[in-house]
């Protein structure tokens, strides 16, 4: 294996920066509209970050034969969250509207991350310009902001397909294009189209113009972030929480099988073994947790609003967008424990949503079931198949693996939190809605809590608790193992 290439990392990182200043100076532009003294701190972060990156640029100009590799595609695809967290926290911090680093960084990194976990208790009050970089940080990394730079830059069209690799959440890089940059730009497109949709949809409902914006770009990333501190409780309209549990709902679908839609290639949806799982786990969860809402208190809920709450929670939680219209905290534990399970579900592979993926979710099932046919027959070759295809016993290990890691890190987590002084709820909660993207957790820190209270060791440990989930655990985790970095 060559040596690590520094410089074309240098350069790509550089590069990087540039989307994350043009966006800056959009939300400069937005607190210029409102008149708001914001504004300049948007401009002090974009300035830092041009400070950063032109230097990178000019002094690697000599890097344009260098092939990016794997190594280099996952050391890329790692700082970039952390570098761009570090120049996004700068409105938040030197605003004074979170005064500390620590909560900066988290509040930045929770949105990159379209985790949606916020530390911020006067949400209703911050200026129009904060709002919108808080939504605009998840709508970029929902759809992933390397996904953007190739759809942008020709520059990275080389290493394209390592980034590719080692950004795209799931287990199968689905593409829609031999050519990676025209798979981003078609998915992209589609992002953006749907995005505009819901926006479009949410004020002719009755929400203004701004705050349709922000929901739809939060929304569409999985992300969560709400202009309300009561998020979409606050409207209290059921065809606005019927809105967003469809576009909810959308997010958490494969952004392919749009592509093959607006190709009038039906099928690919319908006879797709993942969606059909994603609709199951949909269905029976709100059936679930609607029983249990009429069971415990039809007192003060009625049928139709146990049924909203249900699916909104379910829709919400399983796609690890994080939206509230109801404070699921105060129902049953049953309740917390099934939606818990959601949380660590996720949805589709290829959507943006965080979690195992309901692939992996299906290919165990598969697998179990399919393991007690073996020991039945144990002379009989029983492959697992999944949309009509032989799925590789490769593919399996990797899936068990990834599940196995996913439980050390929750359980290794809990194990943090509660030696931190959490509660066993709080920290199980906390650890689990951090490495799935969510938000919010259960205990104290349910959908319409936040976690400002935490001490800040565990904010530190929540980021790149954030990080790991967004990248699915193996990007991560690679970068810090030995045989990584051995030629």
């Amino acid at each position: 294996m060559k040596g690590f290439e520094i410089k074309i990392v240098i350069r790509t990182l550089s590069f990087l920066l540039l989307f994350e200043i043009f966006f800056l100076l959009l939300s400069m532009g937005v607190s210029l509209l409102y008149g708001e003294k914001e504004y300049s701190y948007f401009l002090v972060a974009a300035i830092a970050a041009t400070i950063v990156s032109v230097p990178g640029i000019l002094c690697t100009q000599n890097v344009g034969s260098i092939h990016m590799g794997k190594r280099e595609g996952f050391v890329v695809v790692s700082m970039v969250w952390v570098i761009f967290s570090l120049f996004g926290m700068i409105p938040y911090h030197i605003s004074g509207d979170i005064p500390t680093f620590t909560d900066a960084f988290f509040e930045t990194m929770s949105g990159f991350t379209t985790t949606g976990a916020t530390i911020i208790t006067n949400i209703d009050n911050l200026p129009h310009g904060l709002h919108f970089w808080r939504a605009l940080t998840q709508w970029l990394g929902g759809m992933g902001i390397i996904v953007l730079s190739m759809a942008i830059l020709p520059l990275l069209g080389v290493g394209g397909r390592s980034l590719f690799t080692a950004e795209v959440p799931g287990p199968t890089k689905d593409k829609v294009h031999s050519k990676i940059g025209y798979t981003a730009k078609i998915l992209w497109g589609i992002y953006t189209v749907i995005t505009l949709l819901e926006s479009l949809i949410l004020w002719l409902c009755g929400m203004d113009y701004f705050d349709a914006i922000c929901h739809s770009f939060t929304t569409m990333a999985s992300g969560g972030f709400s202009t309300k501190g009561v998020s979409i409780a606050y409207w209290n309209s059921p065809l606005i929480e019927y809105v967003i549990i469809g576009f909810m709902f959308m997010s958490g679908i494969n952004f392919t099988l749009y592509y093959h839609l607006l190709r009038g290639r039906f099928g690919k949806l319908i006879h797709n073994e993942e969606f059909h799982f994603y609709i199951i786990f949909v269905i029976i969860g709100s059936i679930l947790i609607m029983g249990s809402i009429l069971f415990n208190h039809n007192d003060v809920i009625g049928f139709e609003q146990s049924f909203r709450y249900a699916l909104f929670n379910v829709v919400a939680l399983i796609t690890t967008t994080g939206f509230a219209n109801s404070d699921y905290t105060t129902w049953a534990p049953f309740v917390w424990t099934a939606l818990l399970m959601l949380m660590a579900f996720g949805a589709c592979a290829g959507s943006t949503s965080g979690g195992i993926k309901t692939v992996r979710i299906a290919l165990l099932l598969k697998n179990s079931y399919y393991e007690f046919k073996r020991l039945i027959h144990p002379n009989a070759v029983i492959p697992v198949k999944f949309n009509n295809q032989v799925i590789r016993p490769q593919l399996i290990d990797n899936v068990q693996a990834f599940v196995f890691i996913y439980i050390i890190i929750a359980v290794v987590s809990v194990l943090f939190f509660t030696a931190c002084g959490l509660t066993l709820d709080n920290a199980i909660g906390t650890a689990v809605s951090s490495i799935s993207n969510v938000g919010p957790g259960i205990g104290n820190y349910g959908p319409m809590a936040n976690y400002s209270t935490m001490p800040d060791v565990c904010k530190w440990y929540m980021s790149l608790l954030m990080l790991a989930g967004r990248l699915e655990l193996f990007t991560v985790l690679m970068i810090f193992s030995p045989a990584f970095w051995k030629k």
